[in-house]
């Protein structure tokens, strides 16, 4: 055999072994796992991420994101509002996307009141309480279906990319005080939250639950114009 041939096939068996050994073990490749493929199994409900939402629970979710270990689930009780139990991920990677999570799951009030009054441990924050649960709990939660999902990616995506992935949303709205944007897709149960320079934050929800989404941002807010050369600017 050539030399040359040989040093080049051996030179690529090397750059194919190091690829491998630093691909990471926890990305997800399927067209399932994009942010912006987003299906409705039934005319209420919205897929995402391979995650029915109101039907997948937890510890279904935790098999398709393969992050138990990195879990967080606490009960939050607001200052002002109603409680709910919120289940943090720090990173998934889908596709070589790096993002971070929040779910909640679907809870009823009574049986959250029921988790707080046996809560391990009590934290304070500036925004109200948040409480270590029981091993009892953690299991209800764990078998719960999800009911919010809350994608806040590592990368930047500028509004130019949202609109191409995503289309022109079906409604702006501007929140008064922080003058923080919503781009509001009705058709997908999906609120992308959009402030100056930060990473945008993307909050999907069943569309049987978008307008108690909505509702509060156009009480608190004002709405845009939605056509295409307002959404460029």
């Amino acid at each position: 055999m050539d030399k040359r041939i040989l040093i080049g096939a051996l030179a690529l068996f090397f750059i194919s072994w190091f690829v491998l050994l630093k691909a990471p073990e926890d990305s997800a490749a399927t067209p399932t796992t994009l942010p912006w493929n987003i299906t409705h199994p039934t005319a209420e409900t919205t897929q995402v991420f391979g995650v029915t939402l109101g039907k997948t629970t937890l510890d279904e979710a935790a098999q398709l994101f393969k992050h138990e270990a990195e879990t967080e689930i606490s009960l939050f009780k607001p200052s002002s509002g109603n409680m709910s139990v919120e289940v943090f991920i720090e990173e998934v990677n889908f596709n070589g996307l790096k993002a971070k999570m929040t779910l909640t799951v679907a809870l009823s009030a009574e049986v959250m009141q029921g988790m707080f009054e046996r809560g391990l441990r009590m934290n304070s924050t500036p925004s109200g309480k948040r409480i270590t649960l029981t091993a009892d709990d953690l299991a209800t939660v764990r078998a719960a279906p999800i009911n919010s999902l809350t994608y806040l990616p590592a990368a930047r995506l500028d509004e130019a990319i949202l609109t191409k992935r995503f289309g022109l949303p079906s409604e702006r709205i501007r929140e008064k005080a922080s003058g923080v944007t919503h781009w509001l897709y009705a058709q997908h149960g999906l609120d992308v939250v959009l402030s100056g320079n930060e990473k945008p934050v993307l909050q999907y929800v069943p569309l049987s639950d978008f307008q108690r989404l909505r509702a509060p941002l156009l009480l608190n807010g004002e709405l845009l114009n939605t056509d295409s050369a307002a959404v460029a600017k």
